[in-house]
Parts: structure tokens; sequence; C-alpha cells
């Protein structure tokens, strides 16, 4: 269990289990090579060269990890990693026999403050998807990317390409200007629930407010390892907000996030329902009941308890063990392989769960 860069080789995993892989985070990277004005409109190609994106400030990957990335994961092609399809299906889908492998592009359009150039941004990484990897790669899906800062724009994104089989969601980074339970990203939420799409939230993002609840850290280890507290408000007003009964069959997806977390958030969200509930009229359930029935998680990083009974003991208080979803991170440091990311003494029906077989139920893969 934990971040590994030195990884077992795959047969030593094939030798010992056998078991199917679904990996829900792959960071593919579009490259550096007038890539993205190839699948942008030309009206926004000149923009693209002479302006470029306007984010928000946020954080960044330390310098000894260029891209955040392994050091083994630089393809031989010259271009950044995750941005090779051959050469990521030899050291990933191949090497580790994956059933299919989820892809989140972690790119800012989403929040781009030209929200119209964001939305542009947005089509292209999507079109670039389709035609670069998941029609010459059967087993690879791909995610939405959106422009989430404006409900309509994003909801007009997913209609053009909620149909395709090829996407399995829609993605966001965690970090947004205002909490996803308010009404500007209803519209999106709509168009996710016309489409039985899940809506993923992965770690990142810059909303234009300091990037922690107490202010601006100084060192990235800082952001890195409290990166779960820009999930809970996220959580908690999505739930308070009565997104879920409005949206019923919404599915949320938090990756990059951990999860040891959301049982003491559940209990305390619970409590002050209980205590101050009046002023929620619209729950009719107990928050920590919206939170079982419409949230998943993805395994990395995962949280290590320094006995691995308690790591049971843990998915036991969340109740949550069949919305558990196995990720790598991929191509990134704290890259987790298969046969290293759970327990070894793990009850071989919960890590077939863990390892596959919740990700297929959600998404609805073969």
């Amino acid at each position: 269990m934990g971040t590994t860069t030195l990884v077992e080789p795959a047969p030593a995993v094939a030798e010992r289990e056998k078991l199917a892989v679904i990996d829900a985070d792959i960071h593919v990277t579009m490259p550096e090579d007038g890539t993205m004005e190839r699948f942008l409109p030309e009206e926004w190609r000149e923009h693209h060269r002479t302006i470029g994106m306007r984010g928000h400030v946020g954080s960044a990957y330390p310098r000894i990890a260029p891209n955040a990335a392994r050091h083994d994961s630089w393809p031989p092609s010259g271009g950044p990693p995750g941005s090779d399809l051959d050469f990521l299906r030899m050291q990933l889908l191949d090497e580790w026999e994956l059933d299919y492998g989820i892809m989140t592009p972690l790119i800012r359009a989403g929040g781009d403050v030209n929200l119209e150039y964001g939305a542009a941004l947005c089509r292209a990484m999507n079109d670039w998807q389709l035609a670069e990897w998941i029609e010459p790669e059967p087993r690879m899906r791909g995610s939405i990317v959106v422009p989430y800062e404006d409900g309509e724009l994003a909801a007009a994104e997913v209609d053009r390409m909620g149909g395709h089989p090829g996407f399995l969601q829609l993605l966001l980074l965690v970090r947004t200007r205002e909490p996803l339970g308010h009404r500007k990203y209803w519209k999106m939420y709509e168009a996710a629930a016309r489409h039985d799409l899940p809506v993923a939230i992965h770690f990142g993002g810059a909303g234009g407010g300091p990037i922690t609840g107490a202010g601006w850290p100084s060192h990235y280890v800082e952001d890195h390892g409290g990166m779960p507290q820009a999930f809970q408000p996220q959580v908690a007003s999505l739930v308070y907000e009565g997104v879920f009964e409005r949206f019923p069959t919404l599915k949320v997806v938090l990756i990059e996030g951990g999860f040891s977390w959301l049982a003491p958030l559940m209990w305390r969200l619970d409590h002050c329902w209980k205590r101050m509930g009046a002023e929620l009229g619209r729950l009719r359930r107990p928050p920590s009941e919206y939170v079982r029935d419409h949230f998943w998680v993805t395994t990395q990083p995962m949280e290590e308890p320094p006995d691995p009974e308690y790591f049971e003991q843990m998915l036991e208080w969340m109740e949550m063990d069949d919305h558990l979803m196995f990720a790598t991170d991929y191509p990134h440091w704290d890259f987790d392989s298969p046969a290293q990311a759970l327990p070894a003494r793990l009850d071989r029906g919960l890590r077939k769960a863990i390892l596959a077989g919740n990700a297929r139920r959600l998404y609805g893969l073969d």
C-alpha cells in the first residue's frame, strides 16, 4: 500500500493473482507540438498562440519532478509523459494487463477566466481524446473536460460528447470559484444526469482564492498533503445544497483526494444536520446517506494506517467499500501499482471489487 516509483513487474502479478484491473486515473497529456491548434477552431488559434490561458494563481508541482512525472515515464518520442499512446501501452496497459484505463487529462481550461476560450479548449481536448486515444485503443476511455465555471457552456459540451460510448464521465478540478452545490453549476448536473454520466472531481485547480482554508501555504507538501480540505467542503456543499434531491440519479467521483476523511466528515455532517437541519428543509435523509449513495472515491493516494488491519476498519467506518475504485495516477511520481497498492492480506473478494468490479459497475463496462 502506498506510493511507488519502482514497481513489481507485471508477470509476477499475473502468476500470483490474475485479477482484472481497471485504472480510474490516467493522466494523458497533449503534446506541445501544435496539436492543440490542430483541434481548435480557426477563430481561436491566433488567440491561443498569442494570448493563451488566463487562469488563477494556484499551486505548482515540485521542480524535483517535472510534470509531476515518474523519471521513467518520459517517452522516447520526446513528448511529455502521458503524450505517447504506444509508450503508454507498453508501460501501463500491457505491463499491468489493464482491462480499461480511464483518462483524466488535467488542463485548467475548465476554470479559465475567458469562458468562451476555455470552452473551445475543452472541445479541443475532447476531440483529441477521441481521435488519438479512444478510437485507436479500445481499452482507453475518456473523461469529458468541461468549462465548469459556466453551467450552460458545460452542459453544451456534455450534450455534444455525452452520447459517445468512449466517454464515461465529466471532469473538473476540485478548487472551483464557488462551492459546487451552488445553482450556477446545476445545468451541468442536469446534463450529466440526462446522459447518465458521473461527475468526476479531481485534485487541483485554483478558484481565485488561497489554496488552503487557512491561506497560502509555504511549501508544496502542505498543498499536496492538505488536498482533502478542498474536497471536504465540496462534499458538504453538494449534499447540503440539495443537489441529490434535485438530481437523484447523479453520481460523483472524487479522484486523488484520499478517502479516510469521509467517515468522520459524514459523522460531522449528520451531527450538524440533526442540530441545525431546519435550515436545510430540502434534505429528506441524513447527509451520510447521500454520501454513501452518490459518491465514489479512488485509491490513489491512499492513507496508510500503521497496522494493515486498520485499513479494513477504515472501510467499515465508511461503509463504502463497494464505491472504492483502483487508480494508478500514471505517469505521476506517486504512481501506485496494482501489485503494491492494496494490503497484501486484503480479502480476495474485496480486492477484486476495488481493482475492477466497482468501476465496472459504476461505468457500465463489460
